[in-house]
């Protein structure tokens, strides 16, 4: 059936999408030249009403062209000043810019994308709320855009904002970030089906590259799509209080309506479980857990890499001192806290009291750079090495065992691979040789030696090929091994 459609239908479908978007591209470059952001504000004119019909129409003629012939919609879409907000998820796929394109509401942005030929000036039109990544305050932007428009009593259009944040494989629905629901007013979630036989429009950064999920999705005879709208959630004043509960509450409405789990896994989360480094997390790695204590800290994911070289140049200072939770508070500059105890017990190895700072800052250097292994070892091998710049046996397991986030692990084989002379000591710059000639090194001489040890050291290799791996899933829940409770 591919190799047909490849022939045959595919091109045509291909040219006449193109051909659709093209055709938009000069109504949404007027419409969008004029107006002043006062203007904006104002009820359409006949004319711009007009092109708003004209616009839906096209888009609505590109999506036939792909195969949807029909979209089932359910349920009543609210009015924007019933609700400012329309939440949608699950967010699975590019495709999911077929409710932007029947609404039109606004989207937030990258203000990138407005640079894009053709396609950013449609966006343009729908007057999104574009987030800048070169500018550091633009998150607090962001934030204060959304409520500044969602708090105009419907002079502005409902803005449409996909509250997990990236795309997943729709098995559960992961935490919502609560942007959607800082401004406190009511909401109208929205739900997503693609019931195909055949998925082709999940893309998520484990699945297959943008071109061949839409090479695959206008190979598909027909392509189904439901959205559902569901009844507008008025916040509590206890959730008009608190954002992260208004969001959890409104996730749990959505995931019955579409029958599935939740999980608090994260985006990123997920992205340090599945990080393409040498070292892959197992799954009774603490370091998701730690990880939930870092943003829970209030430490920002923008600023992360920064605080790490404070807190490295101050561990290498103090060399192997060890801290108490008064001292460990005073290092990390945070007030004592249910938080700050959860994290300090994760590196109290004895319950004695006291944990070792170097172990904070290799744990911290992983959630930061999750896919670089060589930058956390190299800065730990500056954390552990003595005076002449060399680590022992002993030395290189506590590296691993944190950087891994496991209680146990063996590193007798791989020191003697390293240790060619048999030293009995290492340098970083031999492991790095040693790594670079052997750059499977874990699953040679880590993974293979942890295989049915008590550790229940498992590697992540079985991973969904759509985004959440598997051992993170909802449904293994029940079979999964608790959390281990220390890092080492």
């Amino acid at each position: 059936q591919i190799a047909l459609m490849t022939l045959t239908l595919f091109p045509i479908r291909l040219f006449f999408a193109a051909f659709m978007m093209l055709l938009a591209w000069p109504f949404a470059f007027i419409a969008s030249m004029g107006p002043e952001e006062q203007e904006l504000e104002k009820p359409l004119s006949w004319w711009r009403k007009i092109v708003d019909i004209l616009l839906k129409t096209i888009m609505r003629l590109m999506w036939l062209a792909g195969g949807f012939h029909w979209i089932n919609v359910k349920g009543r879409r609210a009015l924007p000043e019933e609700a400012a907000i329309l939440t949608v998820a699950p967010h699975s796929s590019y495709f999911d810019a077929i409710p932007v394109t029947m609404t039109f509401a606004s989207i937030v942005m990258k203000a990138e994308s407005k640079d894009i030929p053709v396609w950013g000036t449609l966006i343009k039109y729908i007057r999104p709320v574009f987030v800048s990544r070169s500018d550091q305050d633009s998150r607090r932007k962001t934030v204060e855009e959304i409520k500044r428009r969602a708090q105009s009593d419907g002079k502005w259009p409902q803005i449409m904002i996909f509250p997990e944040g990236t795309c997943t494989n729709r098995s559960c629905l992961i935490t919502f970030k609560p942007g959607a629901f800082i401004p406190g007013v009511p909401v109208q979630p929205v739900v997503l089906r693609y019931p195909n036989k055949l998925d082709t429009i999940t893309w998520t950064w484990q699945g297959p590259g943008a071109l061949k999920i839409l090479w695959l999705t206008l190979c598909q005879f027909h392509n189904s799509v439901e959205i559902e709208f569901l009844p507008v959630y008025i916040p509590s004043e206890e959730e008009r209080k608190n954002p992260v509960l208004y969001a959890n509450n409104v996730r749990r409405v959505m995931a019955e309506a579409l029958g599935v789990s939740v999980t608090d896994y994260t985006f990123e989360d997920c992205q340090l479980a599945l990080a393409e480094g040498q070292l892959r997390l197992p799954s009774d790695t603490c370091l998701l857990e730690f990880a939930k204590l870092v943003r829970s800290l209030g430490l920002k994911p923008e600023t992360l890499e920064d605080d790490l070289d404070k807190y490295a140049a101050s561990a290498m200072k103090m060399k192997k001192e060890k801290v108490d939770l008064k001292e460990f508070s005073a290092y990390l500059e945070f007030p004592v806290s249910h938080t700050l105890e959860s994290m300090f017990a994760l590196f109290d190895e004895n319950e004695d009291g006291v944990i070792d700072i170097r172990e904070f800052v290799i744990a911290l250097s992983v959630v930061c750079k999750p896919s670089k292994t060589l930058e956390t070892i190299q800065l730990a091998f500056q954390l552990y090495q003595s005076e002449n710049g060399t680590i022992t046996e002993e030395d290189l397991a506590h590296i691993l065992k944190t950087s891994m986030g496991v209680s146990q692990i063996n590193v007798t084989h791989l020191f003697r691979a390293v240790d060619e002379e048999e030293k009995g000591k290492i340098t970083y710059d031999d492991f790095y040789r040693f790594a670079e000639l052997h750059p499977h090194f874990a699953e040679n001489y880590l993974y293979a030696d942890q295989m049915g040890a008590e550790s229940g050291l498992e590697t992540s290799s079985l991973s969904a090929p759509n985004g959440i791996c598997t051992d993170f899933s909802p449904e293994n829940t029940e079979d999964k091994k608790p959390l281990q409770k220390k890092l080492n």
